[in-house]
């Protein structure tokens, strides 16, 4: 009997939600992954945004292995230091003043809309629970946060969604005030880049229209930094790049360095807005995935966050304007490609050149980890480019 291979085994047995590359990973290092034909690529992708320092990462492996030397796993009824810890971290780099945890960026948003909920309900009264959030987000696949979700692809044979939300157009921000009068709103939701909806930064004057908006109808403003936060948009969070001081701000992938976590960040206003029972998780604030957290955490020091700026402006000076190319969007190392050619083209085009982009909508997206070396980063930027020609 002839044993099957791994893409046999998952086509058989693994729900069809993805379409896969033809790539299987064998192992990896850094910046650097090898299939298990021994081909080596240049990771620009990290996982979607997870890997934050890279494959095979020893600081975090440390950290983790050394927790779970102490213990796997407790429940929410003990204390555990590395949760608590983490929080600390957390709440001091941002401002805010309580973190939950959950595992993965749509609990975090979850989570957020429970709290901008609960808040608005016992402050501004029955009926003003309406979300804001923005055309082409994305928050989660949760059926919440589908609904959250400002694209009607994701809508679709889903329904009915959770009830609640509307939908603000970025390019047309003198309507934001009169859709949250409307609506009697409780709150905004907004990525300071919209990644999936294809790395699309919020324009300066919506970002404005947002401020003012919260400010003359008391709405709480949350930001979801699921993909952008933890260092990479150049700043701790993307939020910060913008001048704005969000109630609620949500995070997830590179926070966890590859075990999954999500964190919903309460600022002042919704600190205390929860009670004993209102919400919880079974694996929320695990302690090995705390540990790994707090060595992600740790080293996201300004010469970090500086390096990840100098490389931002690396990948924009080399592609913006090469041939083939249509124009650079995104903040930090995010970062979208819009080219030519078609992007499933350019995208196996470099997958055979050794480097493993990603895409969004129309566009290529690029996610390297947070410290790939300039050579490396220069080499897979000289590879894309031939890709995109």
């Amino acid at each position: 009997m002839t044993a099957k291979t791994t893409r046999q085994l998952d086509e058989e047995y693994i729900a069809h939600t993805y379409a896969r590359f033809p790539v299987e990973i064998a192992k990896g290092q850094g910046s650097l992954v090898w299939d298990t034909e021994g081909k080596e690529y240049i990771d620009m992708g990290t996982g979607i945004a997870v890997n934050a320092f890279g494959v095979s990462d020893q600081t975090w492996i440390d950290a983790v292995t050394a927790q779970l030397g102490r213990f796997q796993h407790t429940s929410n009824l003990f204390y555990s230091a590395p949760c608590a810890q983490l929080a600390q971290m957390l709440c001091e780099a941002t401002g805010l003043k309580k973190v939950f945890y959950g595992n993965s960026g749509a609990e975090a948003n979850e989570c957020a809309i429970k709290a901008a909920r609960k808040w608005a309900e016992q402050t501004k009264g029955p009926g003003h629970h309406t979300i804001i959030t923005l055309k082409n987000s994305f928050h989660g696949r949760t059926i919440t946060t589908l609904a959250a979700t400002g694209q009607d692809v994701f809508h679709q044979q889903f329904t009915p969604l959770t009830e609640g939300f509307v939908y603000a157009d970025t390019e047309k921000p003198e309507e934001l005030a009169a859709l949250a009068s409307a609506h009697q709103a409780s709150a905004i939701m907004f990525e300071a880049v919209q990644g999936e909806g294809g790395v699309l930064p919020l324009p300066v004057d919506f970002v404005q229209a947002m401020k003012d908006a919260a400010a003359e109808q008391n709405l709480l403003l949350i930001a979801d930094e699921v993909q952008l936060g933890n260092g990479r948009s150049g700043a701790m969070y993307g939020y910060m790049n913008l001048g704005l001081e969000p109630d609620i701000v949500t995070t997830a992938k590179g926070l966890g360095g590859g075990l999954p976590i999500g964190v919903c960040m309460l600022g002042q206003r919704v600190a205390d807005v929860f009670v004993p029972g209102d919400h919880g998780s079974t694996f929320g604030g695990n302690p090995v995935v705390c540990a790994g957290a707090v060595s992600i955490f740790s080293r996201l020091t300004e010469e970090v966050l500086a390096g990840v700026r100098a490389k931002s402006k690396l990948v924009f000076d080399t592609l913006t304007g090469a041939e083939g190319i249509e124009s650079v969007t995104g903040m930090g190392l995010m970062i979208g490609v819009k080219t030519k050619k078609p992007v499933k083209d350019v995208v196996a085009a470099c997958r055979e050149k050794g480097v493993l982009v990603l895409t969004a909508k129309d566009k290529m997206r690029l996610l390297p980890a947070l410290n790939i070396p300039d050579d490396l980063l220069r080499e897979a930027l000289a590879r894309i480019a031939a890709a995109c020609a």
